[in-house]
């Protein structure tokens, strides 16, 4: 049925190229209108169709539809030094509930306009390498808005975030502590006292809980995707090939499927090569064993080796790439891999979200170590849907994903931090990326937040 779902979505963009093509002439008039025709049958085929996916698959309609919970089982999944803030952006005034295992506290917040717009700010500001005074001090003012009012609350626990709207797409970490100075020579960052994770929701938590209760540990440690290629101008192919290839690319250049055309429009200038993922690749994988674990490289880094079943062995999957997140139709987001094989030859390239919610993972951990793969289409009443979601419901435990265009190399640092705080120093993923935070928060030439700050950890923090 999904992929009944993907073939209705691909004749729907269809339809709609053709019509945005379509001259505006009275003799275009009665094709315009068989068109229009056309796509809203399409339309009502794919809700009918949708709705035969919920009925079917009630694990598919818990994770993208959970059922609230009642406020006893939301302090169920709570412990003594973990706390849940949850937020709710409205048109007048927001609202902060805050939960313990034993407490509910309300608090009254701003209207939505003055939230978001100080929510844009501080992460543009974060975006800029240069960030220092700025990122301070637009850090200040957004946590004035959404955290001063529990200041007294926070002490040194773990906060997870249920966030809403433009809260989505800002790193809570790297939010000035409340009450703290906003000079930048004494910005300190809510990483420094507390461990930060990311929900959909309360109630997906306990539905993922419950999913994966009594679940064993997959048998070996690590796989790990990194350096695709990307296109015709790779120097990993040779001169015969690159020819082959861009004639090819030339030829296929108006036969693109909606996946392709909207990966374009995310990079019209098209993937450039990320050789600082390749390094970072090859210093995790010093971390383990060789007898446990999968490696692909280059040619390697294909769509076959993404969704073999093989993968189901590891504790953690990373995947080093692209990836682009389509806020507007969240179906066509993707991570990209080798789009041409070793002759110059296009191959199916793109994991699609259609793919991610059929594979079978037994993760620990997957780690999306790609630009904006944390972001999605905000759907009223559900939270962000993008990768994240399809991977928790293609079993990862936990998932780190990124919130902008991250450095590659500053990116190679922090994971090989992050790595060694697990495989080496025994941490949680969620401890293990704090830890790793701080290394790069400490060392002056990664201290930026653009540096650290982009990636969030989403799912199980025990």
């Amino acid at each position: 049925m999904l992929s009944e779902e993907q073939r209705l979505q691909q004749f729907i963009n269809t339809k709609g190229k053709q019509l945005q093509e379509l001259p505006s002439k009275p003799e275009t008039e009665p094709v315009k209108a068989k068109l229009l025709q056309e796509v809203e049958a399409l339309l009502t085929q794919q809700k009918e169709l949708q709705t035969q996916i919920r009925t079917s698959s009630p694990k598919y309609a818990a994770l993208q539809y959970p059922q609230p919970l009642k406020l006893p089982q939301i302090q169920q999944q709570l412990d003594k030094d973990t706390l849940l803030l949850e937020y709710s952006l409205g048109e007048e005034r927001s609202y902060l509930w805050v939960v313990t295992p034993n407490s509910l506290n309300s608090y009254e917040l701003p209207a939505r306009e003055q939230i978001e717009k100080a929510a844009k700010n501080f992460r543009d500001d974060l975006q800029q390498p240069t960030a220092g005074n700025l990122a301070a001090k637009t850090a200040t003012e957004l946590s004035k808005l959404i955290l001063a009012p529990v200041a007294d609350k926070l002490a040194q626990k773990r906060l997870v975030i249920v966030a809403d709207g433009a809260l989505q797409s800002i790193p809570f970490a790297a939010l000035t502590e409340p009450g703290k100075s906003a000079a930048s020579s004494n910005y300190q960052p809510l990483i420094v006292n507390h461990e930060i994770v990311n929900l959909p929701s309360a109630s997906t938590i306990a539905f993922h809980r419950l999913e994966l209760k009594g679940r064993k540990t997959a048998p070996k440690t690590l796989a790990i995707l990194a350096d695709p290629v990307f296109g015709v101008d790779d120097d990993r192919l040779s001169g015969k090939s690159k020819a082959l290839a861009a004639e090819l690319d030339l030829r296929s250049q108006l036969q693109q499927s909606a996946l392709k055309q909207a990966a374009r429009n995310f990079n019209r200038n098209g993937w450039g090569r990320l050789p600082g993922t390749g390094e970072e690749a090859k210093a995790i994988l010093k971390l383990v064993p060789s007898s446990n674990y999968l490696q692909a490289f280059a040619f390697d880094a294909n769509y076959n080796w993404a969704t073999n079943k093989q993968l189901s062995q590891y504790r953690f999957l990373h995947f080093a790439t692209h990836g682009f997140a389509d806020p507007n139709s969240p179906e066509l987001s993707g991570i990209v891999l080798s789009l041409v094989d070793k002759s110059g030859k296009p191959i199916e390239g793109y994991l699609r979200l259609g793919d991610i919610f059929n594979l079978d993972f037994t993760a620990d951990l997957v780690v999306l170590s790609a630009c904006e793969t944390g972001l999605g289409k905000d759907v009223n009443g559900e939270g962000l849907v993008g990768l994240t979601r399809g991977l928790m419901y293609a079993g990862a435990e936990r998932v780190a994903v990124s919130l902008w265009q991250v450095s590659d190399e500053g990116t190679s640092q922090l994971m090989q931090e992050f790595y060694k705080e697990m495989l080496q120093q025994g941490k949680s993923p969620t401890a293990a990326l704090r830890a790793a935070q701080l290394k790069l928060l400490q060392d002056s030439k990664w201290n930026k937040p653009s540096y650290w700050a982009a990636f969030t950890l989403q799912g199980e923090w025990r």
